[in-house]
């Protein structure tokens, strides 16, 4: 069974940065696309930054320049460096496969002041 654990979020004044982490057992991670999700309060969820099995990346307009999404397939985590943060972006974020969704995990908050 796959299992998804986010971790990093937390509260942060607009204009810092956040790393988030999420951690991925049950899958073979390296071959397959990962993706960050969000989900804003009253809103649906989104697909914010995705990263291919072979390391090409891919960002909603609204984070392009400020998110950077990076893994480390020895440690199956994939992570999502956010900088230059608005209040825009307070979610909850999550982690999945972009082309197979699993269970999702808890999700991290990430809420940013103004």
């Amino acid at each position: 069974q796959v299992q998804l654990v986010e971790s990093g979020g937390g509260l942060v004044q607009a204009g810092g940065s956040l790393r988030l982490s999420c951690a991925a057992s049950g899958r073979i991670f390296s071959i397959n696309d990962m993706g960050w999700y969000r989900q804003a309060p009253g809103k649906q969820r989104e697909l914010v930054a995705i990263i291919t099995s072979g390391d090409s990346t891919n960002y909603a307009d609204s984070v392009k320049g400020r998110f950077t999404i990076s893994r480390d397939n020895a440690k199956n985590t994939v992570y999502l460096q956010m900088n230059s943060l608005k209040p825009e972006d307070t979610a909850v974020y999550y982690c999945n496969f972009p082309i197979a969704l699993v269970a999702w995990g808890q999700g991290t908050l990430v809420t940013v002041s103004s």
